[in-house]
């Protein structure tokens, strides 16, 4: 992190409070009585959109006098607005805390200014002093805490290298001596290509955090290398040379390339210049333009009409298509502008082109194994294909395009395969079967079982990758669901104690009973219960158990999000994974010997909605998205199968993909290899995992909100961190992990004072983020 991100962020975080015991703050008042930190200040402007300066009225540059800023707080200045979701900043160059501090004496242009300390917050050391540019780079409470000489010399040298020090690596500065040799090196050697990207970034308020004589160094350079005068060219033509990078400017380029982010307003001084767009290459879309967004915006918009195309034509043409536009088009996912979120629809035909190679080959086979086997070896890489697609697209017009390719190639594959599925099981046995062939549920000790709602095959293949990249060892079986594929039948189907339920006769809702007594499984009381009475520890979404017996646990929402979000599940699949792997990586770490993962149904999805059948509903007395129970009596057109728990209970599954409501994107209750074949998952510790599991606390002790541990066993590349939840590591509650020094010790601080008290989990992870050991604690609270 740059000195300058962490700099943002102290001043921000001077505005956090308890609500509580405590009232939003104002604003934030930054006095500067030496005017230590004005040079640098056009450059914070650009990262904060609510600094705002004392002095002459200047609206368009957020500077004003003292009852403006009053006017800007209360919302009646007119000519700037605050984001909403920040406190105002206040920048005082020339006053100190004093002067606000004594009312009565306080000069008149600063007494608008005076009971705002009261209301709001000063950015300020802890003892009550104002942060100086020394102070702030040395202190360890609320500064960096680095080596730095306190000569005069040295300070000196340090206001005047601030703003190329604002860009420097604090870890980079950790175990450095910052002396006037330092600073001086920095202002005067620096990076020349940096300083030139930089420049091109802020345009005039680059040079306005210069002085005099290092603006004209850094023309002397420009000069030199790049036979380039800043001075006398101005940005645009330098932002033209950049997107040409032809000569030397060729390296200025690749260093844009290296970190764009860090430069953010480049690409829009870029499009400020004319592209030369009048030659003949610039539309074929050769390379050579690169540098031009223009030019990769032409190409993003013939590609999106070439996509919206393919609607018009037959799936086997639209595929040879997109194969051909995916080889146009690879190249840009290489360029610049991918990485800067302005080719979404180049990434996209990459998963395009998966789905078309995929989809070429129909989903047909002799039997229902051989179907298996096919679907398991290529077909799901479409379905997986299909949610990487939808992932790379966020506006109306690329969504639109993409919807159109995927179902121009994916939707008669889809419909066709499972039609041929459903024939194939038409008059034969499905190969779920019935409770009545149920093998018995064979479990060893120390096997935790998670049922995940909806892990459809390609996802479970995510889940198993992520796994094992975290050091996990996973073993795949395949499993055909319970039918109907919904989860009312189905996950009492995976359940431990399915050999005690059954279905009744009159059940027209798809839940099954226990079957000594009769009473519904609907609500999940009488599933615990069995699970209870039979061995079986119930674990709910936060509980870990100990790791004796055996124990039965629910969690992942992928269903429930499929439902609410449609198609859009496809955004938030990855994330959802990584909440299971973090589940299982916590159970494991609890001391289950094994996590055995199962799941209920797949599912269908497809944007644009699936294709609709009718059913009368007179004809039947519950009817879903793909399934539907008939009245006594009623016949209709559509297939009848055998309810899994009651082979005397027949139901109805709606033909091919099709749905017997209206516009649904996300669906299952059908028969099809997408919902139907699953994948169980047997999760083991890995090797380094089971080396490590020796590892034990001896000390947690708290000192503040500084924990330190002590750990004794193998505890060599561990690291330590204190979680909310403990296999969750976006819920740490400390400034960062740290490793553990080589006599099995670590301290870590927690960040937030408001987190005292409350209950945490202290952890070990290994090199892959893998959860090693952990203990229970409270923040602040002594002896875990």
């Amino acid at each position: 992190m740059r000195v300058l991100d962490h700099l943002l962020k102290a001043v921000r975080d001077a505005a956090v409070f308890n609500p509580e015991v405590q009232v939003a703050p104002a604003c934030i008042l930054w006095p500067d009585r030496d005017h230590q930190w004005e040079a640098v200040i056009p450059v914070l402007q650009a990262e904060l959109p609510e600094l705002m300066i004392l002095g002459d009225y200047a609206p368009e540059k957020r500077i004003g006098p003292a009852i403006w800023l009053r006017c800007v707080i209360a919302g009646r200045a007119e000519d700037v607005s605050l984001p909403k979701d920040r406190t105002p900043i206040f920048y005082l160059p020339g006053v100190s805390r004093q002067d606000l501090r004594a009312v009565e004496s306080c000069p008149d242009h600063l007494k608008p200014l005076a009971e705002l300390q009261y209301r709001g917050v000063i950015w300020s050391q802890i003892n009550a002093k104002d942060w100086t540019i020394l102070a702030y780079l040395k202190s360890d409470q609320g500064g960096l805490g680095l080596d730095v000489a306190q000569d005069n010399d040295a300070k000196n040298a340090m206001q005047l290298a601030l703003y190329r020090l604002l860009d420097e690596d604090v870890s980079l500065l950790k175990g450095k001596r910052l002396d006037k040799d330092y600073f001086n090196t920095l202002l005067t050697g620096g990076d020349p290509v940096r300083d030139l990207l930089q420049w091109l970034d802020q345009g005039d308020a680059f040079q306005a955090s210069r002085g005099e004589n290092e603006w004209k160094a850094f023309v002397e350079v420009c000069k030199s290398q790049l036979a380039f005068n800043p001075q006398a060219e101005g940005v645009l033509a330098g932002s033209t040379k950049l997107a040409n990078h032809e000569g030397p400017w060729h390296a200025v380029w690749e260093r844009y390339c290296e970190a764009p982010k860090r430069y953010p307003n480049i690409p829009a001084q870029i499009r400020k210049c004319r592209p030369p767009s009048d030659t003949i290459f610039w539309h074929m879309g050769d390379g050579s333009f690169d540098g031009w967004p223009q030019w990769n915006d032409d190409q993003e918009k013939k590609l999106h009409r070439d996509l919206l195309a393919l609607s018009h034509m037959p799936a086997h043409e639209a595929r040879k298509r997109i194969l051909d536009l995916e080889k146009t088009h690879a190249p840009r996912r290489e360029l610049v502008w991918a990485e800067l979120g302005e080719s979404p629809l180049a990434l996209a035909v990459k998963y395009l082109a998966v789905i078309a190679e995929v989809t070429k080959t129909a989903l047909a086979a002799c039997s229902v194994a051989d179907l298996q086997a096919v679907y398991a070896t290529q077909g799901w890489r479409a379905d997986d294909a299909v949610l990487s697609a939808l992932a790379c697209v966020d506006k109306t017009a690329d969504i639109d395009a993409v919807t159109a390719a995927v179902r121009a190639i994916y939707l008669l594959w889809l419909e066709d395969s499972a039609r041929y599925l459903q024939k194939l099981v038409d008059g034969a046995d499905y190969p779920g079967g019935t409770i009545a062939s149920a093998k018995a549920f064979a479990a060893s000790k120390g096997e935790c079982v998670l049922f995940v709602d909806g892990l459809r095959f390609d996802a479970a293949r995510r889940l198993s990758a992520v796994l094992e990249a975290r050091g996990c060892q996973v073993a795949e079986a395949m499993s055909w669901t319970a039918l109907p594929s919904v989860t009312a039948t189905g996950k009492a189907a995976v359940s431990p104690v399915r050999d005690l339920i059954s279905g009744a006769d009159d059940c027209g809702d798809f839940e099954p009973c226990v079957a000594a007594t009769g009473q519904s499984l609907k609500g999940g009381y009488h599933l615990k219960k069995l699970l209870n009475d039979n061995d079986w520890k119930v674990l709910d979404r936060t509980e870990n158990g100990d790791g004796q017996g055996n124990a039965w646990c629910e969690f992942g929402d992928i269903d429930h999000e499929g439902h609410d979000r449609g198609w859009k599940l496809a955004k938030h699949i990855d994330a959802l994974i990584v909440e299971i792997t973090d589940r299982i990586t916590e159970l494991l770490t609890a001391g289950w010997k094994r996590v055995r993962v199962v799941t209920d149904h797949g599912w269908l999805l497809l944007p644009g909605g699936l294709p609709k059948i009718d059913l009368p509903s007179a004809l039947t007395d519950n009817k879903w998205g793909r399934c539907a129970s008939l009245k006594p009596g009623a016949t209709s057109e559509e297939r009848l199968y055998p309810w899994y728990w009651n082979p005397n209970q027949y139901f109805a599954l709606a033909d091919g993909v099709s749905c017997f409501k209206k516009g649904e994107e996300y669906t299952h209750g059908g028969l099809s290899l997408q919902e139907c074949l699953t994948l169980q998952l047997t999760v083991t510790r890995g090797e380094s995992a089971q080396a490590a599991a020796s590892v034990e606390f001896t000390d947690v002790v708290w000192k503040g909100l500084r924990c330190t541990v002590a750990v004794d066993g193998n505890f060599s590349g561990l690291s330590l961190d204190v979680r909310s939840q403990a296999g969750n590591s976006l819920s740490s509650v400390v400034v960062g992990s740290k490793p553990l020094k080589d006599n099995g010790t670590a301290s870590v601080v927690v960040e937030d004072e408001d987190m005292e008290g409350r209950e945490a989990t202290v952890v070990l992870i290994d090199a892959n983020g893998s959860l090693v050991a952990q203990i229970a604690t409270v923040i602040g609270g002594g002896n875990a």
